[in-house]
């Protein structure tokens, strides 16, 4: 089991979302997108420049950035 954060796993690699260290404004923002405890998320790809992610929850794609991603514990999935 290896716990890090969404922003370190690796595009195609999926993660349980484990946790929300985010408060206020950003975390209601990115809870309102569907990232709960629990939630399995798919990382797609990154901008070219590395920012934004793309990921997939719940048959959707979102886009969330590298500050707001760093605030987000996954359990990588094999």
């Amino acid at each position: 089991m290896s716990i890090l954060s969404l922003r370190e796993l690796q595009p195609g690699n999926k993660g349980k979302v484990v946790s929300i260290s985010a408060q206020g404004e950003m975390g209601r923002r990115i809870r309102d997108m569907g990232l709960l405890p629990g939630a399995e998320v798919e990382v797609v790809g990154c901008a070219p420049l590395g920012d934004p992610l793309a990921l997939r929850l719940m048959g959707i794609t979102v886009a969330l950035r590298n500050n707001e991603a760093d605030n987000v514990t996954v359990e990588a999935l094999l």
